[in-house]
């Protein structure tokens, strides 16, 4: 096989279990950054790790908790619903429970208005 195909061959296997881990520790991947890991896997592998350093367990918090902020921040910066449901059911496979993601999106009201807590009610809905 000639030099060019074996690289490319190797680029796409690493691609793809890049997007199989990225799949298994967040539960869900969105198709852009399925996409962006088969154009450049060394840029979504630098982007991963901070991901993970960002919202995994820290030493003194907890990826839940820092799920919670995520959260917040998500529904004030008026992101898409479905960031807001897979960053939800993230927090919840770390052991958050539905009355926990109500309060953190009550929390949200006074500092992010209405708008913020209504998006964030919205996304909580669509939460199984």
């Amino acid at each position: 096989m000639p030099q060019k195909a074996t690289a490319s061959k190797d680029r796409a296997q690493r691609s793809e279990a890049l997007i199989a881990r990225m799949k298994k520790a967040r539960g869900y991947i969105y198709p852009e950054w399925e996409f962006a890991a088969r154009k450049d896997p060394d840029f979504v592998e630098a982007y991963n790790r901070i991901y993970e350093l960002g919202l995994g367990d820290g030493q003194h918090v907890s990826a839940k908790v820092r799920e919670f902020i995520a959260i917040a921040l998500l529904a004030f910066r008026g992101s898409e619903k479905g960031a807001l449901v897979a960053h939800m059911q993230r927090a919840m496979r770390f052991g958050a429970t539905r009355e926990e993601l109500f309060e953190v999106l009550e929390t949200c009201m006074v500092p992010g208005g209405a708008p913020t807590f209504q998006r964030g009610l919205s996304a909580l809905l669509d939460v199984k």
